[in-house]
């Protein structure tokens, strides 16, 4: 049984947990090169993005969800917040924890956190509550192990606003991802994936209203790079 979950180079639009774990442990080797690529280098500035809209503090203790291989942690370490790089990737924590061993590693599932009540000052995650497989289940974990008036960013891929441009994004993510992901990627079947996931996804305002629904407040969000991406933030409200 394991040996098949292994074999899995792309996960369903069921986001089968099992699946989306081994998809991502099969592209862990290369996975920071092909997101550069693929991007065209953007990921860079989503990161910043993510980091500046997270407003952490020397101290603060920042869960950073799905978090791969540990990059998009690395910018919270160098400034001074406790970071908790988590992801359900064994293979992704691996590859962090050769790369970079002294941030703190944590294996988890979004949907069931293994962490304390209203222990955490920030969460956040980038591009990964599109693979959950209850996102609505994981915005509510969020919820939960984040202190009162604590901080929510969700950086994830969303619709271009000027419908000349989503055309043709969505021709880049259907016919040319796919393509791109054959020569940079250890598993470029996962790409697929990742653009029938983007089509799928909602857009700024229904992942606004989702975010409120699990008991956030304040929800508002920001495009990035004309709307591909968008950046979501909200705050846990004052019992």
């Amino acid at each position: 049984m394991r040996a098949k979950v292994c074999a899995v180079s792309r996960a369903s639009l069921d986001k089968r947990p099992d699946e989306v774990a081994a998809m991502f442990d099969a592209v862990a080797r290369r996975y920071d090169l092909t997101n550069d690529v693929l991007s065209m280098g953007q990921d860079r500035r989503w990161r910043k993005a993510v980091f500046a809209a997270c407003e952490a503090r020397v101290d603060d203790r920042v869960l950073d969800l799905a978090a791969g291989t540990g990059t998009s942690s690395i910018p919270f370490a160098r400034a001074g917040a406790f970071v908790v790089p988590c992801d359900f990737s064994q293979g992704m924590l691996r590859v962090g924890k050769a790369q970079t061993p002294e941030l703190a590693f944590a294996a988890g599932d979004a949907t069931r956190l293994p962490f304390a009540d209203g222990v955490f000052d920030v969460v956040t995650i980038s591009f990964g509550l599109r693979n959950v497989v209850d996102p609505d289940a994981a915005l509510a974990e969020m919820l939960r192990v984040t202190r009162p008036g604590g901080r929510l960013v969700v950086c994830e891929f969303s619709r271009p606003s000027w419908a000349p441009f989503r055309t043709l994004y969505v021709e880049y993510l259907m016919r040319a991802l796919p393509s791109i992901a054959k020569a940079v990627s250890s598993s470029p079947d996962a790409y697929v994936y990742l653009a029938e996931s983007i089509r799928a996804w909602p857009d700024q305002a229904g992942l606004a209203g989702r975010i409120e629904s699990a008991g956030w407040s304040e929800a508002e969000w920001r495009d990035l790079s004309g709307g591909v991406v968008a950046l979501h933030r909200a705050r846990r409200p004052f019992d």
